[in-house]
């Protein structure tokens, strides 16, 4: 066994429930996984010893709805959007013809590249979609190449009907050969149900579907408008629904009394200039909220969980602790992990070290690079 001890911990956030954050603290990590934290002065000696240098530690931070399994650039869509051209849903087709013209070894490349972005600000755990192929055989290596750097793998045939097809010829596609072919690399299935996608009738075929070959299911929903994706997300007990834009009182009263998480996913509405969700009304209701990036050349092209705990705070009336709890602990559990996100004892030691001396510091400087140091498994990426 070998063991590091982290001192200089001017803040500790554990998510310890009697003590979730921590002043003046010391972390000590073995084999990978916490062992002990508490106050610097009762640290235990360890094999190995780093001085943090009193800046703020907080978990990894968990990314549970991410599309980096692309090719292409679809900048020129953003700036028709800044001059005031809605966002669509069928903006998604454009990135599917440059995803199956490019090779495996570019999009091996486009993936390697966003994750180190999003390392380089503090995420330890991401959640990768497929949903840019549409055919059995690119939506197979979308996910076989993701699979290469995370267990959190999403299929996601069920993104948009591509050109040219019948919607239930296509859905039939995604729960038959697309579903088999797809299944050996992934752990979820997903579905956007939304005009312009799929409808609730079909959104329940596929995840059924999903189910039978061992798949946990999730959903986009009511990010384009009002609909009946959220209740059905929380009638079917998914983890999580992602989105949450446009929600009705009944919509809010479901997501309290099934435990479904809303993944609310800021850079969307930053980037599509759509309405904030309420994010405090949530909160308020009892229903349970993460934060990811959903990064994707489209309508949330950023990988950074920092700026989305930023907006979440200055736009959606989330208190910085609130923020950074969803886009850690929080996050963890929309992807029914209970091992990331956290530090309590037992934990893997993910974890990230901040140009700061507390974690309000990711709200109230927002734009500046503040993570000095990503930790995966108590050792620096």
């Amino acid at each position: 066994m070998s063991s590091l001890l982290v001192t200089g911990i001017a803040e500790l956030t554990t998510w310890e429930p009697e003590r979730p954050q921590q002043t003046d603290a010391a972390l000590v990590v073995v084999d990978g996984r916490v062992a002990w934290h508490g106050p610097a002065r009762q640290a235990p000696a360890a094999d190995a010893a780093v001085d943090v240098g009193g800046a703020a530690v907080i978990p990894g931070f968990c990314d549970s709805h991410a599309h980096l399994m692309f090719a292409g650039d679809r900048s020129a869509e953003f700036a028709a959007r800044m001059s005031g051209q809605p966002y669509q849903a069928g903006g998604i087709r454009s990135t599917v013809a440059a995803t199956r013209a490019a090779s495996d070894e570019q999009l091996a490349a486009n993936l390697a590249r966003l994750v180190a972005e999003m390392q380089a600000q503090g995420t330890t755990t991401v959640e990768v979609k497929s949903g840019y192929g549409l055919t059995v055989a690119d939506e197979a290596r979308a996910l076989a190449i993701a699979r290469q750097v995370t267990d959190e793998t999403t299929f996601l045939g069920a993104h948009v009907v591509p050109e040219g097809s019948d919607a239930d010829d296509y859905v039939a596609l995604v729960t038959g050969p697309m579903l088999a072919a797809a299944a050996p690399h992934a752990r979820w299935i997903d579905v956007f149900c939304e005009r312009g996608a799929f409808d609730v009738d079909q959104a329940r075929t596929v995840l059924a579907a999903g189910a039978a070959a061992g798949l946990a299911g999730r959903l986009h929903a009511n990010q384009l408008g009002h609909g009946d994706g959220v209740r059905l997300a929380c009638e079917l007990a998914l983890v999580a629904v992602d989105h949450c834009t446009y929600l009705s009182p009944a919509d809010v009263d479901a997501l309290a009394g099934s435990g479904t998480i809303a993944t609310l996913l800021p850079g969307v509405e930053f980037s599509t200039r759509s309405p904030w969700p309420d994010a405090r009304g949530l909160l308020d209701a009892g229903v349970r909220v993460a934060l990811a990036t959903d990064c994707n050349p489209g309508s949330s092209f950023t990988s950074s969980m920092p700026l989305c705990i930023a907006l979440a705070v200055r736009e959606m009336r989330m208190t910085p602790t609130e923020a950074l709890r969803a886009a850690t602990e929080t996050g963890a559990a929309a992807l029914a992990r209970d091992d990331v996100g956290h530090l309590r004892v037992g934990a893997v030691a993910d974890f990230a070290v901040l140009a700061a001396p507390s974690a309000i510091h990711l709200a109230y400087r927002p734009g500046v690079p503040l993570v000095t140091g990503t930790w995966r498994r108590g050792r620096p990426v």
